[in-house]
């Protein structure tokens, strides 16, 4: 039987959407206000789910304390009031779009899970705007 557990995070990070090879008007009308160049900010919330078996000697899926140490070093120790662009390595060449730093915290994250488990990241920019990304 297959169970879903979930851990909900958060973290807050500057960021602004551009390309460098598109003029300041081409940006503006691409990504709107998320160009401007002075960056702005958002407090994301994440949500964090492994799919998986119970296992019958503890009753867990899997251990949502360790899932939260996790989280913390590998999500918000890293991203948590940073400016996406100027001090992450993975968006110097890429948009630190929702779409990309959902991707970004998948990568970081699976590693630290074996085969069995299914991972997705639920990644909200606003309480209205969320972006769900599993492999």
């Amino acid at each position: 039987m297959k169970v879903t557990v979930s851990r909900k995070a958060h973290f807050n990070a500057a960021h602004k959407l551009f390309r460098p090879d598109w003029n300041d008007t081409k940006n503006k009308e691409v990504f709107g206000k998320c160009a401007n160049e002075n960056y702005h900010g958002h407090n994301y919330e994440l949500i964090v789910s492994l799919t998986g078996e119970i296992n019958q000697e503890t009753g867990y899926v899997y251990d949502l304390g360790k899932l939260k140490n996790i989280i913390k070093v590998e999500v918000e120790d890293y991203l948590d009031h940073k400016n996406l662009n100027l001090d992450i390595d993975d968006f110097k060449s890429s948009n630190p779009s929702a779409e990309n730093i959902a991707v970004l915290i998948y990568n970081r994250l699976i590693p630290h899970f074996d085969d069995n488990y299914k991972l997705k990241i639920t990644l909200y920019e606003t309480p209205r705007n969320f972006v769900e990304y599993s492999g």
